[in-house]
């Protein structure tokens, strides 16, 4: 909040104008693809008393929501998204794929989230409990 505070309307209208080319990047890559699939999160989990990643090999990451750009730039493009589950990690602890539908097509998007999920058969083993999974 306090970093958008000091943006200037200049720096609002920029950040629109590069909105708008992700859009257009978006449109022109569904016009070829039905869906987009992509991690869900760069991390694996982590411990819940870690509230948030601070680095990642090395790199550091500027503001604490940094580590999820992933998720939400997703929400730039005016897509629908969904996170299903699809592994674990060899300590056991849950992985997730995020699908990304063409913009209001969210029936699509959760059907072939549905096929996917049945595909994977991850049913019978989610939902777990990551607390009983993270190991301190």
């Amino acid at each position: 909040m306090e970093n958008a505070r000091k943006q200037s309307a200049d720096d609002i209208a920029r950040a629109e104008r590069g909105r708008g080319e992700l859009v257009a990047a978006a449109t022109r890559f569904f016009e070829q693809h039905d869906f987009l699939v992509c991690p869900t999160a760069i991390t694996p989990p982590f411990p819940n008393h870690l509230h948030t990643v601070e680095e990642i090999e090395g790199y550091r990451f500027k503001t604490y929501i940094d580590w999820i750009a992933v998720t939400f730039a997703i929400t730039l493009i005016a897509c629908p998204a969904i996170s299903v589950p699809c592994g674990f990690t060899r300590d056991g602890l849950p992985v997730g794929v995020q699908i990304v539908g063409k913009p209001r097509r969210e029936g699509e998007l959760l059907s072939v989230a549905l096929l996917f999920e049945q595909a994977i058969g991850l049913g019978p083993l989610t939902p777990i409990n990551p607390i009983s999974h993270i190991k301190a």
